[in-house]
């Protein structure tokens, strides 16, 4: 499955909440969130309208690394119900 394009910030935040990540807090235009599942994990999100691709690829294997999965599974979960 192809990376998004036009995916903002914001939106990964909300999708991120399915790995059980929570904003923990904000400085300027970044935000942390934290999962305490599979051990505490942190992560920071720009919050830009669109983020780039290498951008979200690289939080996307952030994510993948934690969770014991690969990047492609993360990828489907987050994204099975996107247009």
């Amino acid at each position: 499955m192809r990376l998004p394009r036009n995916l903002s910030g914001q939106r990964l935040i909300y999708l991120l909440k399915i790995f059980g990540y929570q904003v923990t807090r904000q400085t300027g235009s970044h935000i942390r969130l934290t999962t305490l599942e599979m051990g505490e994990h942190h992560m920071t999100i720009p919050q830009h309208n669109a983020l780039r691709v290498g951008t979200l690829s690289v939080i996307l294997t952030d994510v993948a690394q934690h969770f014991q999965m690969s990047k492609e599974e993360v990828i489907e979960q987050l994204f099975k119900d996107e247009p």
